[in-house]
């Protein structure tokens, strides 16, 4: 019975509240509010003027960060404990649990960002966050959280000889969930304060990356199973199981990652170098503790295990050379002027800003092709990453500009037809037939 008129007596008690406000208080309310949201603002201005766009606590616009709900909260609580002494207060409880529903939806939101700058399910699980940060707020506005939570304690799911309610099973996701936001906010701040300046490697700041956030993610993992009562003892059976699927099931997926931290702790290969793997040539973009994406110059991406690569045969072309070769065959009219072509193909080379000028561009007579002379033309290029065909496309263009300006023609295809005989009908006025055989 009285889990029935509970909410009752709390919903009436809302309603009774919402009754006894008038116009004049409420009015007052309002002004009080917004003095605290002013307040909050100017002080979040005041503090975040020369912090980063990124900032966790007051973001790119003050008002988007951390800081700023949570200073709103302080304020609109303390004056509603001062006015409640006094009357009935309705916004300014509405305004604490706004407040309360915005700081947790601003901290998970701009850590999981943060943390996970490229991830798909960051946005799905704001908002699922936020459904559930602004369904407790109207609980609570309301007078429903209570009798809400207190039905969720009555429902039980059974796991064997255990029993676990729906609230402990909440209590454990919500605890869970604080703790490893704020693990990955520490991890996130420990690399960006710390590593980025003591690490000047990229590839030893994302191995040390990796492994802060791994540790303090366990950690945090503990510590929220801890919190819900889980017996931390019982891990050790889990442990045996994980090594003996490590050792048959998941042996791959073990070495890609093993693979990955080798790969990051020696620094054969660099994030930034361009390699070849098994005929794919590219710039590795990121190594991942799985796998690593290497992007070809035409944007293709390919996602090679890291074990093949440890495994594999793999060639590193930034340690051999820093410059990249191209390559342009040409074929002009068989009366042009040998030198003065090789002038003009170098000089199209040389026009462009990304061809390099040392080794200087050069072009040599190759070849006498059957519809004139072949030249080819070597120039090279330091950054293969911003793409080959587009460059490739301006000295081209370059060449052609060049060529037709010096009247100098690039000849078509030339077959020569030969006719031995045409029917009486179709023969060609003023020819002679020839004799069959001759």
């Amino acid at each position: 019975m009285s889990a029935v008129t509970q909410p009752v007596s709390d919903w009436a008690g809302f309603l009774l509240r919402l009754q006894q406000i008038d116009a004049r208080s409420l009015a007052f309310e309002g002004a009080l509010l917004v003095l605290c949201l002013v307040l909050a603002w100017g002080v979040s201005r005041w503090f975040g003027r020369d912090q980063a766009p990124d900032s966790i606590w007051f973001g790119a616009r003050i008002f988007d960060g951390l800081m700023f709900p949570l200073l709103a909260l302080v304020f609109v609580e303390l004056a509603r404990r001062g006015m409640s002494q006094f009357q009935p207060v309705l916004l300014l409880r509405i305004g604490v649990s706004a407040f309360l529903a915005l700081a947790a939806i601003r901290l998970f939101a701009r850590v999981l960002r943060l943390a996970f700058p490229a991830s798909s399910l960051v946005r799905l699980v704001e908002r699922t966050i936020s459904w559930l940060a602004w369904a407790g707020a109207v609980l609570w506005i309301v007078g429903l959280l209570q009798p809400v939570v207190e039905e969720l304690d009555q429902i039980t799911l059974g796991f064997g000889k255990n029993s676990v309610s729906l609230r402990t099973l909440f209590e454990g996701l919500i605890s869970a969930g604080v703790v490893l936001t704020l693990a990955l906010w520490v991890a996130a701040t420990i690399e960006k304060r710390v590593l980025r300046e003591a690490v000047t490697d990229l590839s030893m700041r994302k191995v040390a990356s990796n492994a802060v956030r791994a540790l303090l993610l366990l950690i945090g993992l503990l510590f929220a199973l801890s919190a819900v009562g889980v017996d931390l003892t019982a891990l050790s059976v889990l442990g045996g199981a994980l090594g003996v699927g490590l050792g048959f099931g998941l042996q791959k997926l073990a070495a890609n990652y093993v693979s990955g931290f080798v790969i990051l702790l020696e620094r054969s290969i660099r994030i930034g170098d361009n390699v070849k793997v098994d005929a794919f040539e590219g710039r590795i973009t990121d190594i991942k503790t799985r796998y690593t994406l290497i992007r070809a110059g035409n944007g293709r991406e390919a996602i090679v295990p890291n074990e093949s690569i440890i495994t594999g045969r793999v060639e590193n072309l930034t340690q051999a050379d820093l410059k990249f070769g191209l390559q342009t065959v040409v074929v002009v009219d068989g009366s042009a002027d040998v030198a003065q072509v090789q002038a003009i193909l170098v000089g199209a080379a040389q026009a462009q800003p990304r061809v390099m000028k040392e080794p200087v561009p050069v072009a040599h007579f190759t070849n006498f092709a059957a519809d004139g002379l072949e030249f080819t033309l070597n120039y090279w290029v330091a950054d293969p990453d911003k793409g080959k065909d587009n460059v490739r496309s301006d000295v081209h263009t370059a060449i052609l500009h060049g060529l037709r300006a010096a009247g100098i023609e690039i000849p078509g295809p030339q077959r020569v037809v030969r006719v031995t005989a045409l029917p009486p009908d179709r023969a060609i006025p003023g020819s002679t037939p020839r004799e069959p055989g001759l």
